[in-house]
């Protein structure tokens, strides 16, 4: 597998900034947690599509990178609740 990139699925605003990286007086909610591989050619920029299919172009890149720490959960343990089962699956196989 390729270098792949968490990203986050985001709410609208409705209350207090609850994701990590966001701007002051921000309020996004993260709705659920995805793997995407970075589009070929460019390790800096994600792919089109998670590893379960969803489209990116909405999503926001977290700076954590699971492929370079395949010890470790390829997401951020806070957000164990709101993991994409799908993609999940594809991590861990």
């Amino acid at each position: 597998m390729g270098t792949i990139v968490v990203v986050y699925e985001i709410d609208k605003p409705v209350g207090p900034r609850t994701r990590p990286g966001g701007a002051p007086g921000e309020a996004r909610t993260v709705r659920r947690v995805h793997a995407a591989p970075t589009a070929p050619g460019t390790p800096t920029a994600t792919g089109p599509r998670t590893l379960c299919g969803k489209d990116t172009f909405a999503m926001e890149t977290d700076c954590q990178k699971p492929s370079e720490h395949p010890e470790a959960l390829w997401y951020p343990a806070q957000y164990a609740s709101a993991v994409c089962r799908d993609c999940d699956a594809v991590m861990t196989t």
